[in-house]
């Protein structure tokens, strides 16, 4: 295999621009590349979370995610291409039911916290929603391929339930105090 990147300074970037995966030049403020950004800001959150001590499952769910958060980019660098499917949809869908089939209902929301790799679960849960925006905001443009929108709304579910089980694990979920029910 051929090096994919023998220079890292390469200066063209210096006016303010950058190169999507198809040679065309665009504005580092266009939106395509924010959402790039957001994307790029998630997977380092989850690079974080991988650094604790977590189940081995869901270990390997989320360095999983973190090879298809690559493909996401991919498909936002090069317009009109997709490289997520139905297939890794899927694969989220299944760890989702996985993770999710000790819990308990949730009669509350859960607050954000519990323990750190519940809380760093949590922040790249919010980071998720925010990656999910800025691809949406892509619809002005030239809309994303569907099942990106999809991708990142499953792998929001997906570290939501995360956080909560690593937080249980620890003993340490919290539920908001709806002042309705207390």
């Amino acid at each position: 295999m051929a090096d994919r990147l023998s220079r890292i300074t390469t200066r063209t970037g210096d006016d303010g621009t950058t190169g999507l995966a198809s040679g065309r030049r665009v504005s580092k403020a266009d939106p395509r590349i924010t959402a790039l950004g957001e994307v790029d800001e998630l997977n380092c959150w989850l690079g974080l979370l991988l650094t604790e001590a977590l189940p081995e499952t869901l270990r390997g769910h989320l360095a999983e995610v973190q090879h298809e958060l690559f493909d996401v980019g991919g498909s936002l660098s090069l317009p009109g291409e997709s490289l997520i499917g139905g297939a890794q949809i899927q694969r989220l869908e299944a760890a989702i039911a996985e993770l999710n089939a000790d819990l308990p209902p949730l009669k509350e929301f859960a607050l954000p916290g519990g323990s750190r790799a519940a809380a760093v679960c949590h922040l790249a849960r919010a980071v998720c929603r925010r990656a999910e925006r800025a691809v949406c905001a892509l619809h002005g443009q030239q809309p994303p391929p569907a099942d990106i929108i999809v991708y990142l709304n499953r792998l929001s579910d997906l570290l939501f339930i995360a956080a909560r089980v690593l937080a249980r694990a620890e003993g340490a979920e919290t539920l908001w105090r709806n002042p309705r029910r207390v």
